[in-house]
């Protein structure tokens, strides 16, 4: 099992990886932070887990009856790639992992399959 600065590092070592977080989802605050982007860590971290809040409740209202479950969120702005993937810990409560991604040096694909992988390690 991955520790908390541990899976960090390892989300940073994904090809063309700019910035990361992992994010308490309950309270929105960041618990471990990687990266230079000068960002307001605090602000960042309760809006990105407000983003994911309505995200959920959005597809909820959208798909009554159904229960919604996002497995991992891309926005892709002009700069680059920013995926959140929800994860359930053995820890206190419900985590987010944050990863902004060069627009230009980065992989989708191989991305997405390295946080999975590592979710999966921080997980059991």
């Amino acid at each position: 099992m991955l520790g908390l600065d541990t899976c960090v590092a390892e989300v940073m070592s994904i090809p063309g990886a700019l910035d990361a977080m992992l994010l308490d989802h309950t309270s929105g605050m960041a618990v471990a932070v990687s990266g230079a982007s000068g960002a307001d860590t605090a602000r960042s971290a309760a809006a990105l887990t407000e983003t994911l809040r309505a995200t959920t409740d959005g597809l909820a209202r959208a798909c009554p009856g159904e229960v919604v479950r996002i497995d991992d969120m891309l926005v892709t702005t002009d700069k680059g790639h920013h995926l959140l993937r929800p994860l359930e810990t053995v820890f206190d409560g419900p985590l987010v992992i944050y990863l902004r991604l060069d627009l230009e040096r980065s992989n989708l694909a191989l991305a997405r399959h390295r946080l999975r992988s590592i979710s999966s390690q921080l997980t059991t």
